[in-house]
């Protein structure tokens, strides 16, 4: 597969950032049912084989290290918080893509620079040879 050009990078990098000018509401982390017997030994929690009371959902997530825990209620706050933790690996997917095509233009930006810098050495050495007379026609010879 080519190498994309500096105006192909250009572009992707552009609707990267449109892409991630769209994005909404969205929160790390991780969403999960939890289980709890109550221990009441009449509750249907008690029975073998019984799941528990529940799900009560946990959002997990850390912050400076530290995991901190979020209870969620049922119902639709469940709904949006799966919705916005997707939105969040969307986010962070098209960060790291955002990342790599800006270090191809950093990459494809020194590559021209180069090439100029070494257009621009080879001019100056071919300027430098036609200057030089020959030394037959020396005054000095």
């Amino acid at each position: 597969m080519p190498c994309p050009t500096l105006e192909e990078l250009l572009r992707q990098r552009s609707e990267l950032k449109e892409q991630l000018a769209e994005i909404e509401d969205m929160r790390p982390g991780s969403l999960v049912p939890r289980f709890r017997k109550c221990g009441k030994p009449n509750c249907h929690c008690a029975k073998d084989g019984s799941e528990g009371h529940g799900p009560s959902w946990s959002l997990t997530h850390a912050i400076k290290g530290k995991t901190v825990t979020k209870i969620i209620p049922p119902g639709v706050a469940v709904e949006q918080t799966k919705s916005q933790i997707a939105t969040f690996h969307h986010y962070r997917e098209l960060s790291q893509n955002l990342i790599g095509v800006n270090e191809r233009i950093c990459d494809a930006k020194l590559e021209l620079t180069q090439a100029g810098a070494e257009a621009t050495a080879k001019k100056g050495a071919l300027k430098q040879a036609s200057r030089r007379k020959s030394p037959g026609n020396s005054k000095y010879s």
